[in-house]
């Protein structure tokens, strides 16, 4: 980014920030004894200088996750609550159909100890369970990655393989297709049986359609019989506050 880029960056951060500090006066000027709106900083969407995410119309990507830089978010894929999507460094791509589930980190290596540059590549169809860490490596079409595993730079899991809840793989692994790779550090476990094969694309359809249900209830607006019950529980504690 040039200086003139910089500057008109720097312009546009200035003015948000304005916006921020008029947004916190109207709440305290509303006065104790009414609804003080608890404001929140949080971005989902958040350029790095000129990186900026491109997100596909009909992905859902929750309230509170974080989607950072050079990414790009295919179509019906899902980032869920609490995700950390950082691509600073280098880039992060992700498919069509793809759930990166709650309190998921994907980040991405700009240099490590053997000097590679490791982009996250990440397919269609994939599940990513819950709270796993994946780090500039490379998970292909409909591959399923298990709760809490950790995979390291270079690592390569093919199409239709299975990394088990919890696994750590190691720098450049590669787990073939139709394995299930587990422990600390991973290994071959088994072969995935038919069956097995055939749930990694039903879990990836089952996450579309209820991202879909969880996109159209982010999407409406506070019910005013519900503002109303917030409004007298805030009315209440501040009773209690001065009793």
């Amino acid at each position: 980014m040039g200086t003139l880029g910089r500057a008109a960056y720097t312009v546009g951060f200035w003015i948000r920030e304005t916006g921020q500090a008029m947004d916190r006066l109207g709440s305290r000027l509303q006065g104790n004894n009414f609804f003080k709106e608890q404001l929140s900083r949080h971005r989902t969407l958040m350029n790095v200088y000129d990186k900026a995410p491109v997100v596909a119309k009909d992905a859902f990507v929750a309230p509170s996750a974080s989607v950072i830089g050079d990414i790009q978010v295919g179509a019906g894929s899902s980032i869920w609550y609490g995700c950390v999507l950082r691509g600073d460094v280098n880039s992060i791509r992700i498919g069509s159909g793809t759930n990166i589930q709650d309190q998921s980190l994907v980040h991405v290596a700009k240099s490590n100890l053997p000097g590679k540059v490791h982009p996250t590549v990440i397919g269609d169809n994939v599940t990513v369970g819950h709270s796993a860490i994946l780090h500039g490596c490379t998970v292909e079409d409909e591959a399923f990655v298990g709760m809490k595993a950790t995979l390291l730079d270079g690592v390569v899991v093919e199409k239709h393989a299975m990394v088990a809840a919890g696994a750590l793989v190691r720098q450049d692994t590669r787990i073939p297709s139709g394995e299930v790779w587990g422990g600390n550090p991973a290994k071959f476990l088994r072969k995935l049986t038919d069956k097995e094969i055939a749930f990694i694309a039903e879990s990836a359809a089952n996450y579309k359609s209820l991202a879909q249900v969880h996109a159209t209830q982010n999407a409406e607006p506070l019910d005013t019989t519900d503002f109303l019950k917030v409004v007298q529980k805030k009315a209440n504690e501040a009773k209690t506050q001065i009793q």
